[in-house]
């Protein structure tokens, strides 16, 4: 595997920082996010400095019961092919359930959501990742996610889930140090065990991020420092192997540049800590790998497990977006925690992809937007999710709690109709002559 070495996730709120930043030598960008006709030119200026970059995907859904989509696929290629990617990443999870294969509504989730531990499960994983192995014009590395909740009955391990899965895929892992902890917290999974059963050599690199502890939960936030326990797991993995490279992730609430910087040096002093006890063992890891049942290898999965699966997944979907009744074995309470984090994720996020609706809406658009959230699941990404949204309040009879001042009614009607159409706005003359007298109309 290529020699990354330490990077950093690039994004627009600290181009300039990266761009700065002393010992970069990589960086990841989130791939939906990135429009291959027009790079920004932070990572432009990066590449010809000889900086790597990686696309990384947060939307294929390759734990899903449903194949991947050709389109996202084809998306996420084009992004590796303009960037010159030695490889794309992509998570272990699904993110989307229901539609064709449950003969029930589509949902998406809007978060990574983790899959069962199951055989039925792994198969449906292989072949995925197969599917998209082939799809790809460089190597794949899909990553561990964290987890809130647990599926009830699970068969393996997550380290013994990611060993057969690279085993029969020859796909490479992007392990996430912080999600280990998180899982550590949450599930009482132990780090040092799922790192003992991992295929060192399939490792293409490290995430490490920040995270807090509420009333006993880890949310793995991305938007505070890297605590301590984290770089000891850091430390840990690379007293066994080397990694490729290792990534700090930042996605909110950005430091100064200097504060950055002092995280990756942090993680740099980790993975040294880590090396000297190799070296110190004579280069063969200082802790032992824990040893595995052989297992068989797994013909595929046919329409009957995928659906299996798909029906499992939207159930628990539904219970997480949609308020309906908790799927039998699940932790109810952790249901409602993850539940109500979910929430407030599409209330962030919508509000920073229509930032004039928190304008318009004032204090009342949180509440009002987490009472939609309640019983409305997401069905087409964060943008349809705002009109959806504005159509929802639009839709309140008068004296309803969601109910709006007939001003605030009428903003939100125009802004509605300006969003709605399929095409931009028509500049002409007439067109804009036209909507200048719907906004009179709308306010009579």
């Amino acid at each position: 595997m290529r020699r990354l070495g330490t990077g950093i996730g690039w994004r627009p709120e600290i181009a300039d920082a990266v761009e700065e930043m002393p010992g970069i030598e990589w960086v990841e960008a989130v791939s939906e996010n990135l429009c291959p006709g027009h790079l920004p030119d932070s990572l432009l200026r990066l590449r010809e400095r000889g900086v790597t970059v990686v696309p990384h995907g947060v939307s294929l859904g390759l734990g899903g019961a449903d194949r991947p989509d050709a389109g996202r696929l084809a998306a996420l290629a084009e992004r590796a092919e303009v960037l010159g990617s030695p490889l794309v990443t992509e998570h272990i999870a699904f993110v989307r359930a229901g539609g064709a294969l449950t003969a029930s509504p589509l949902m998406e989730a809007g978060h990574l959501l983790p899959v069962p531990r199951t055989r039925d499960a792994l198969d449906v994983l292989c072949e995925n990742v197969r599917i998209a192995q082939d799809a790809l014009p460089v190597p794949l590395a899909v990553e561990n996610i964290a987890a809130l909740v647990s599926w009830p009955d699970e068969e393996l391990t997550e380290g013994q889930f990611l060993y057969e899965l690279a085993d029969r895929t020859g796909v490479r892992l992007l392990i996430d140090v912080a999600n280990l902890h998180t899982n550590h917290v949450n599930l009482g999974e132990d780090p040092a065990r799922a790192l003992g059963e991992l295929p060192l050599e399939a490792i293409a690199y490290v995430h490490v991020a920040g995270g807090f502890e509420r009333d006993g939960v880890w949310h793995d936030s991305h938007a505070h420092p890297v605590p301590r326990p984290v770089l000891d797991i850091l430390t840990d993995l690379a007293s066994r192997v080397a990694p490729p490279g290792v990534l700090l992730e930042r996605d909110e609430n950005f430091p100064e540049g200097d504060e950055l910087h002092g995280e990756v040096e942090a993680i740099r002093v980790a993975v040294d800590k880590g090396r000297a006890a190799r070296t110190a063992a004579g280069g063969v890891g200082t802790a032992p790998r824990v040893s595995r049942t052989p297992t068989t290898a797994g013909a595929g999965a046919d329409a009957a497990v995928r659906q299996r699966l798909g029906l499992a997944q939207a159930a628990l979907l539904s219970a997480l977006v949609a308020g309906t009744p908790a799927p039998e074995g699940f932790d109810r309470v952790r249901l409602g925690v993850q539940a109500r984090a979910l929430a407030g994720k599409r209330a962030d996020v919508v509000g920073k992809v229509a930032p004039e609706l928190p304008v318009i809406l004032g204090a009342r658009y949180r509440p009002a937007f987490l009472a939609y959230a309640q019983g409305c699941p997401m069905t087409g990404g964060y943008r349809r999710d705002a009109l959806d949204f504005v159509a929802h309040v639009l839709r309140a009879d008068p004296g309803d709690p969601g109910d709006v001042d007939p001003g605030v009614r009428r903003e939100l009607r125009e802004w509605w109709l300006e969003r709605s159409g399929p095409v931009p706005r028509s500049t002409r003359p007439g067109a804009r002559l036209a909507r200048a007298t719907r906004r009179v109309l709308l306010r009579r």
